[in-house]
């Protein structure tokens, strides 16, 4: 695989950043409340940060161009970087007693948000 110029990387980010702010945006219609996004530790960050009732969900983000392209935009690699980053973190959250759980938000052009809950626990 070769490395990315600095355009590319700057356009991938600001993709990313497009597809945050859909998922965002998806969440918050269907009754989540986000309080973080882009939240960095030394492990990796988390996309998105979000609570309803009882629950907080740290959210990872993945757009493509191409929906077929999505079954593979998340690895168990990936999402065990979330999960620890999330462990340094989760504590900050969630500190009601709430439950805590990662997601995914799948998002291509064309297509509705897929939500898949519960992609990986961490604790357990």
């Amino acid at each position: 695989m070769s490395a990315r110029t600095p355009e590319q990387r700057h356009e991938a980010d600001q993709r990313g950043r497009e597809g945050e702010a859909a998922a965002a945006m998806f969440l918050a219609q269907n009754g989540w409340r986000i309080v973080a996004e882009r939240v960095k530790t030394k492990a990796g960050e988390i996309d998105l940060i979000a609570k309803r009732s009882g629950l907080v969900a740290f959210i990872e983000v993945k757009w493509r161009a191409r929906s077929a392209s999505l079954a593979d935009a998340v690895d168990e690699r990936r999402l065990a970087r979330v999960a620890a980053a999330v462990e340094m973190v989760w504590h900050d959250y969630a500190t009601d007693g709430e439950d805590i759980r990662i997601d995914v938000i799948l998002l291509a052009p064309g297509r509705k948000p897929t939500h898949i809950e519960n992609a990986w626990m961490p604790f357990g």
